[in-house]
C-alpha cells in the first residue's frame, strides 16, 4: 500500500494542470480600516551603508542604530570592535556592493511602495489588535548576511535578500529556499513572524505532538493571510504554483500518508522533521510533493475550523492553545479529486 500511494500521488501531481484557483488567488476577509490611523516610520539605510566614506563614519552610523549593529550584523560573533569594523568597512567599500546597491535602488526605488504595503498590513493588524504597538522599520543592505529581524518595536529588512529572480546577485542557497526572497514576500514574511510569535499564537508548550506543530503553523499562516488578505497562498508557504496546485488536488492522498505513518500524535523528532521540516521535497509522499507538507495540511485544518466557527474572532482563534480541540472541531475532511 505504501508504494502504491507514492506512485499514484506522483502520477497525479504530474498530470494535474489546474486546481482550486479561488483558494490560491482569492482574498481573505478584508476589514474596514479607513478610520484606522497608522504612522509608519521607515528609515532607509542602504545608501548610507553603501556610501560609507570612512571607518569613523561607519562607527557613528552603527552607533546610531544599535540593533542593526548588534543583531543584524552580529557584532558578538567578532572578537573585538576593531575586527568587526574592519570587516564591515571592507564589505561596504567593495566594488561589487555598488552593483548590489544599484539593484536595490532599481527594485525598491524610494521604498514608498514597500512602506505602503507595511502600512496596509499594520492597519489590518490594528483592526484585530487595537492596542498593539507599531514598530519602526529600517531597511538596509547587508551583503547577504541577514534577511530580516522582527521585534515588537523594530523591523529591519535586508533588501538585498529580496531582489527577486532577475537580480544579478542572489543569496547562496538552494532554489527552493530562494522562492521566499522576492519583493512581494517581505510584508507577508513579516506577518508570518508575528503569527508564530507566542505572544499572539498561544499553544500548549506541553503538547509536543506533530499535530500541535501543524496547528501552530496553520494558525500562523491563517493569521498572516488576514493581514495581507489578497496575497496568494503560495507566497506565504513558498510553494511554486505547480506545487500548491498538486497539494490541493491530492489532499486525500497526502492525508492518507500522514495517517499511515502515524504522524499526528507522534513526538518523534525524526518523523516531525520529515513532514514539517525545511526540505525541498517530502519524498515519503511523492517525488513532486513539496517540503513542509504537514505545515500546509495544518493550514487547511485551521481553515476548516474557521468555516465551522465563523463567529469566532481572529484573536480568539490565536489565543486557543488546544490543538487537539481545534483539530476535532475543524471536522477536517481532505478534498477528494
Amino acid at each position: 500500500m505504501k508504494y502504491f500511494l507514492s506512485f499514484l500521488l506522483v502520477s497525479l501531481l504530474l498530470l494535474s494542470a489546474c486546481g482550486p484557483e479561488e483558494e490560491e488567488q482569492g482574498c481573505a476577509f478584508i476589514p474596514e480600516t479607513s478610520e484606522i490611523e497608522v504612522e509608519i516610520t521607515l528609515t532607509s539605510l542602504s545608501d548610507s551603508l553603501a556610501n560609507v566614506s570612512s571607518k569613523e563614519a561607519l562607527v557613528k552610523l552603527l552607533g546610531d542604530h544599535k540593533v542593526l549593529r548588534e543583531i543584524f550584523f552580529k557584532r558578538s560573533q567578532y572578537p573585538n570592535d576593531s575586527v568587526f569594523i574592519n570587516e564591515l568597512y571592507r564589505r561596504f567599500t567593495n566594488i561589487h556592493l555598488d552593483t548590489l546597491a544599484m539593484e536595490v535602488k532599481r527594485v525598491f526605488g524610494n521604498e514608498q511602495k514597500l512602506k505602503a504595503e507595511f502600512t496596509e498590513a499594520f492597519k489590518n493588524l490594528k483592526y484585530y489588535y487595537p492596542e498593539i504597538q507599531i514598530p519602526r522599520i529600517e531597511t538596509a543592505i547587508s551583503g547577504f548576511e541577514t534577511d530580516m529581524y522582527v521585534s515588537d518595536s523594530l523591523i529591519i529588512v535586508g533588501l538585498d535578500y529580496y531582489l527577486g529572480k532577475k537580480a544579478k546577485f542572489r543569496p547562496n542557497m538552494y532554489d527552493y529556499m530562494l522562492r521566499q526572497y522576492n519583493p512581494e514576500n517581505i510584508v507577508p514574511s513579516t506577518m508570518l513572524i508575528y503569527g508564530i510569535d507566542p505572544r499572539i499564537n498561544n499553544m500548549d508548550e506541553n503538547n509536543k505532538t506533530a499535530l500541535a506543530d501543524m496547528i501552530a503553523y496553520g494558525k500562523s499562516f491563517y493569521f498572516a493571510k488576514q493581514m495581507v488578505p489578497c496575497t496568494p497562498d503560495s507566497v506565504f508557504i513558498w510553494y511554486s504554483p505547480k506545487e500548491i496546485t498538486g497539494a490541493w488536488e491530492n489532499q486525500d492522498l497526502i492525508w492518507a500518508r500522514l495517517i499511515e505513518d502515524k504522524l499526528l500524535y507522534s513526538t518523534s523528532h525524526v518523523l516531525k522533521q520529515r513532514y514539517l521540516g525545511e526540505r525541498p521535497k517530502t519524498t515519503e509522499v511523492g517525488v513532486d510533493c513539496p517540503g513542509r507538507i504537514a505545515q500546509w495540511v495544518g493550514w487547511q485544518i485551521v481553515k476548516s475550523y474557521r468555516k465551522e466557527h465563523p463567529d469566532q474572532t481572529l484573536p480568539d482563534l490565536m489565543k486557543s492553545g488546544n490543538a487537539d480541540k481545534i483539530f476535532e472541531d475543524s471536522k477536517y475532511k481532505p478534498r477528494r479529486r
